[in-house]
């Protein structure tokens, strides 16, 4: 679930709202395909023999529990988390009952670093780790779609933020100071 409204600050604007690849619910896909071809194969070999019907009870119970296990709660998962970046910061949802949530301030952003492995390159996504100037580690993003336009955009709002001013005093967006004395 996305930041909404009510979540924002004055002035604040979702800029992106992203959700992890859908190659991130790949393999629970396989899973319940390959559940499936288990069962078809079970009811297929054993139609004929006595004890068929406890089998496939059983066999049928025993997929239904790896189905929700491997296939269910990973979709679930998928579909809870986000990755919302706005004009002040970059927010990351996560979790089915319990909602867990980071933010960081874009002020407090100083790296955005990209990774892309083979895999990721041919379904078009990547790792974006943003760190902040905090002893906390820093928040990574994965699975984003189209992770290098996300950088850009991500580089862009830190830029069009910047005051200019290299003192590491003050964060941007911060008024205008005067360079001397009046």
């Amino acid at each position: 679930m996305a930041l909404k409204d009510r979540n924002l600050a004055d002035g604040e604007q979702v800029i992106l709202n992203l959700r992890t690849h859908v190659k991130a619910i790949l393999r629970p896909v396989l899973v319940a395909l390959l559940l499936v071809v288990v069962l078809v194969a079970l009811w297929w070999f054993l139609r004929g023999e006595d004890y068929y019907p406890l089998v496939m009870w059983v066999a049928g119970a025993v997929a239904l529990g790896l189905a929700v296990w491997l296939v269910a709660l990973p979709i679930l998962e998928w579909n809870a988390e986000r990755y919302v970046i706005t004009n002040r910061r970059v927010a990351h949802r996560t979790s089915i009952l319990n909602r867990k949530g980071r933010d960081i301030p874009l002020h407090r952003v100083n790296d955005i670093s990209m990774e892309k492995s083979l895999l990721d390159r041919m379904f078009g996504c990547g790792t974006l780790v943003i760190s902040d100037a905090t002893q906390q580690q820093g928040m990574v993003l994965h699975d984003i779609p189209q992770v290098e336009s996300v950088q850009v955009r991500l580089h862009n709002l830190l830029y069009d933020a910047d005051d200019g001013s290299d003192d590491g005093e003050h964060p941007p967006n911060e008024p205008p100071r005067s360079r001397g004395r009046r």
